[in-house]
């Protein structure tokens, strides 16, 4: 959906010897890659392990976006090793296997797709991935879904309390809420009006090398 974005650039990009892969069978101008063709004549068999084990887990692992903690917004590198700490966040803040994660953050984000999908991974909970994040319907689909873990921002909270009373916004199982930004009033009125709900927020950036934890609310 969003190679046109890319499109007018790719002369640069090969002159940098970047390789540009899209996810979509094409036809692509020379030198993309379509990674649906290769998907579908590709083995189930694993390779050997030497072939794909890293052999230093502090080598990249993928680069990133983050949008400028640090200045402009950019590709921030994330190591191999720091993938796999992700698979522990939702162990830190308290979720198990037993949960159900309802997450509709960006995925090019660190903490919708390493925290939020690598970390559903990690504890083996079912993850209800929304495209794009509603206040309207939220409740609803936190009912629908069996819902018991919210991964926010702090706008989305704002925006669940900015909305209309309705009924049934106190009949849910959500009972844990984890993220980042979420501002003292805002949190006293999302307690106050959808129940008592354990709020863990969080701080880290991607590029740093250290994360805070408000385990005490």
């Amino acid at each position: 959906d969003l190679f046109a974005s890319v499109e007018p650039i790719l002369p640069s990009l090969r002159e940098d010897g970047i390789v540009v892969w899209v996810l979509g069978s094409g036809p692509y101008p020379l030198g993309v890659v379509a990674l649906q063709e290769l998907l579908d004549t590709a083995s189930e068999e694993l390779e050997p392990e030497d072939a794909w084990q890293p052999k230093d887990m502090n080598d990249t692992c993928l680069y990133i976006f983050t949008s400028g903690t640090t200045g402009l917004p950019k590709a921030a590198r994330v190591s191999h090793l720091k993938s796999i700490m992700c698979l522990s966040f939702y162990e830190l803040v308290g979720a198990s296997g037993r949960d159900v994660v309802y997450l509709a953050l960006p995925l090019y984000h660190m903490a919708g797709s390493l925290l939020g999908i690598v970390g559903c991974i990690g504890i083996g909970a079912t993850c209800v991935l929304k495209e794009k994040f509603s206040a309207s319907q939220f409740w609803a689909d936190c009912r629908a879904e069996g819902v018991t873990v919210f991964q926010y921002i702090g706008e989305l909270c704002r925006y669940l309390v900015n909305q209309p009373q309705c009924p049934g916004e106190r009949d849910h199982r959500l009972r844990l809420a984890v993220g980042s930004g979420l501002r003292p009033d805002v949190w006293r009125s999302f307690l106050q009006r959808f129940g008592a709900i354990r709020i863990v927020e969080t701080y880290g950036m991607t590029e740093g090398n250290v994360t805070l934890f408000n385990y005490t609310g």
